[in-house]
């Protein structure tokens, strides 16, 4: 039971020390290791972010992942401890928060403040809360991958929904080139 107790105690210090110490690519890395999370090469871990205080052996990340700033992954609630995989070159934006049970895909992007609930595919990019898929990646985003590259090969999905309701017809003031303010106005007509 004691020996238990500062176990806990050892994991919850390393997880301060990780949060607030500089050293993304290394120190805050070696940390995270020291507490028991199961890390890849080249993986990078910005500040104030909280790794599963509980159960740290429960996630897995993958090499050349990017984890931004005030992420939080909880691998458990309660009794279930199904744990987190975040893929090889997975890119997790600021202040995104991954829930139990949630696998990132290789390659996949989660945008800054989502709330990511369900897995995600590969070469995926997610958004909201809850996370949805918003489009497919045509290349990984890792740091050197400039921005403007990344969004030009972005392939946006359309929800059935909106297929399924006909809107994404051209509407007959779309094909004139006005505007919807210009159409319903009573002046233009």
């Amino acid at each position: 039971m004691h020996s238990n107790l500062l176990q806990r105690l050892m994991i919850r210090i390393l997880q301060l020390l990780a949060m607030i110490l500089p050293g993304g690519q290394n120190l805050r890395v070696s940390l995270h290791r020291a507490r028991g999370v199961s890390i890849g090469r080249n993986v990078w871990i910005s500040s104030n972010v909280m790794l599963e205080t509980e159960f740290p052996k429960l996630i897995t990340i993958d090499d050349d992942a990017f984890i931004g700033i005030g992420v939080i992954v909880i691998a458990h609630f309660r009794e279930s401890r199904r744990g987190v995989r975040i893929g090889k070159k997975a890119f997790i934006g600021p202040g995104a928060i991954i829930l139990q049970n949630v696998e990132i895909g290789d390659g996949a992007v989660v945008t800054a403040g989502s709330v990511v609930t369900n897995s995600v595919p590969a070469m995926t990019l997610v958004q909201g809360n809850p996370a949805v898929p918003v489009a497919k990646c045509g290349l990984p985003l890792l740091p050197d991958t400039a921005l403007m590259a990344f969004s030009m090969r972005l392939k946006p999905l359309v929800p059935d929904v909106l297929r399924q309701q006909g809107s994404l017809e051209k509407r007959s003031d779309q094909a004139t080139g006005r505007s919807e303010c210009e159409t319903s106005c009573p002046l233009h007509r």
